[in-house]
């Protein structure tokens, strides 16, 4: 089921660069397993530095759900999340995250911390790592050459 969730982050990833934003998707899937939300970076689009996929998707997730508690739910997502997406996700409550591609320069869930498993924190989400990672990490690799 992972995959499938990751096809569709990875479709919203596919559409960022139409609007300047880097390729990354994500996918909030509910406890009963239907996609809650979906987005993608919109940094640029909307001059936000806050404007991560993963963001995007928890607070269209909340206003769904009348409850910043997400729990039960899984954040999927094109890259590992970096420190504030994946404080979030602790804050939200959720139960697992899942993403594609490492980030080694700013990932938050195993590159270079692991907040969502830090147990000094009051809740801990499972991780699932290298989900389609090939497919996830070729869609940067080739935006960041165009880019160069």
């Amino acid at each position: 089921m992972h995959e499938q969730w990751m096809e569709m982050a990875l479709g919203q990833a596919r559409q960022a660069p139409d609007h300047g934003d880097v390729p990354i998707g994500a996918v909030l899937v509910g406890p009963d397993g239907q996609v809650v939300a979906a987005d993608r970076n919109r940094r640029e689009q909307r001059r936000d530095p806050t404007a991560h996929a993963e963001m995007l998707v928890l607070r269209r997730g909340a206003e769904q759900a009348g409850t910043w508690r997400l729990v039960g739910h899984t954040l999927v997502v094109t890259l590992e999340p970096c420190p504030m997406c994946a404080g979030a996700a602790v804050w939200a409550r959720l139960e697992r995250i899942v993403y594609g591609a490492a980030d080694p320069k700013a990932g938050a869930c195993w590159s270079l911390y692991n907040i969502p498993q830090d147990e000094r924190l009051n809740h801990r989400c499972d991780l699932v790592a290298g989900v389609l990672e090939r497919d996830c990490a070729a869609l940067l690799e080739e935006f960041f050459s165009r880019r160069r």
